[in-house]
């Protein structure tokens, strides 16, 4: 709103007017508004759930200090929601196709995990919305967000070419008109683009078709993935703020690079005409993270509940898609992909053992994995190698995953050189 009323006001030549011209500072300004409103509004946000009884409801796991978090306020995540979405209406360019994806995606992810935790409160237990019911809503999400890429005439890409110099070196060229094409970014590769109509070139005359049907399944798998990532990883004080937020600075940074066609150049990466716009999103998406943090970090006294957890993740795998980097999620979300794995791996086994032995055998102490290290014993395949068996305090742990992800970032930026 505010972008658009200076925007209007620049042609009268009002002193300051054109600085709204400049994603760093509109983007600067995001990040400012996002941490405020996000601990000014925290603490009354955080007072009206404890009014209204709306605390966590805690299963007894047998780990230490767990039982004590029984009637945190949860369903903060609407602190979040609302700390991004104002910034990108006051200061966002509302007639942005990236920028109103965004916005959408996290209306709709948010609306579905406030459903979640709602169900979850009436009842009085843990058994929110049936799982087939977030899947279903997080593929919806998928599929606006791949067939508005396919049918919007704004979301083109312009693909880098090398060609020899001169002076022998490569020279990065870009493909004279933008074009539509269901493409994105893969590392190790010399060319660094991968255009999914190379799988299906059976299709014959189609095959540009079919390759944004391909492409539209993975931004479906890729919403739902990353989202149910985040949710498994909300179960330690500030784990998955913590985590979301280095990711956010990374996807920020990407988003700012492959907006930019001179750092495209450089990098020897695909330029995307009117991404630039996501970096004010994603300055908001960090800046709500770091102001929730100051309420969730241990002890926390506010839980971000399904409302925080499947919305922060469905907005990362959005993100990624949109800036064409959703190949790139397994090594930048790789804590959300370990912990996703050690779930499936553990129940796997479990079963697997159960029907052959006719006793279930454990992996992990427990799952999600940021349980193993909390739980005490040696039960499990991985604990009887792990020394010592003793638990590691909570904040400790938390500390120690924001380390991984932080390396984690680090590798997903040097992909982008290594060929």
């Amino acid at each position: 709103m505010l972008y658009h009323l200076f925007d209007y006001l620049s042609q009268y030549d009002l002193p300051g007017a054109r600085l709204m011209g400049y994603i760093s500072f509109r983007a600067a300004a995001a990040l400012i508004l996002s941490i405020l409103i996000a601990t000014i509004i925290g603490r009354r946000i955080i007072d009206r759930l404890q009014l209204m009884q709306v605390g966590e409801i805690v299963r007894n796991l047998g780990i230490e200090g767990q039982m004590s978090k029984t009637g945190t306020p949860t369903m903060g995540g609407v602190i979040i929601i609302i700390a991004v979405l104002v910034p990108c209406l006051l200061v966002g360019n509302l007639t942005n196709t990236y920028m109103l994806l965004m916005i959408v995606s996290t209306l709709m992810l948010g609306a579905l995990g406030f459903l979640d935790d709602y169900k979850k409160i009436k009842k009085h237990n843990k058994d929110g919305l049936k799982g087939k019911y977030k899947i279903v809503g997080q593929v919806v999400v998928g599929l606006i967000v791949g067939l508005t890429m396919y049918l919007s005439p704004d979301i083109v890409v312009n693909e880098n070419v090398e060609q020899p110099a001169t002076d022998g070196e490569i020279e990065v060229l870009y493909k004279p008109t933008a074009e539509k094409q269901p493409i994105t970014t893969i590392p190790f590769v010399k060319s660094n683009n991968l255009n999914y109509a190379w799988f299906t070139q059976w299709a014959g005359e189609h095959a540009e078709t079919a390759g944004w049907i391909l492409f539209i399944l993975v931004t479906i798998f890729v919403v739902a993935a990353v989202s149910n990532g985040a949710n498994l990883t909300d179960g330690l004080d500030g784990l998955a703020t913590g985590s979301s937020a280095i990711i956010g600075v990374a996807l920020a940074v990407m988003c700012y690079l492959g907006g930019n066609i001179v750092y495209s150049s450089y990098l020897n990466i695909m330029y995307i005409p009117g991404s630039g716009e996501l970096v004010v999103y994603a300055a908001a998406f960090i800046g709500a993270l770091v102001g929730f943090l100051w309420y969730n970090a241990y002890p926390a006294q506010v839980f971000m509940g399904d409302t925080g957890s499947l919305t922060i993740g469905g907005i990362i795998g959005v993100f990624a898609i949109l800036i064409r980097k959703e190949l790139l999620i397994p090594v930048l979300c790789g804590i959300f992909l370990v912990e996703n794995l050690s779930v499936i791996m553990q129940t796997g086994y479990f079963k697997y053992t159960k029907k052959k032995y006719g006793e279930g055998r454990r992996i992990f102490k427990m799952t999600p994995l940021h349980h193993h290290f909390q739980k005490q014993g040696n039960a499990g395949i991985v604990a009887k190698w792990q020394h010592p068996i003793n638990p590691i305090p909570e904040s400790k742990i938390v500390v120690r995953f924001w380390i991984v992800g932080i390396f984690l970032a680090i590798i997903t930026f040097i992909t982008l050189k290594i060929r």
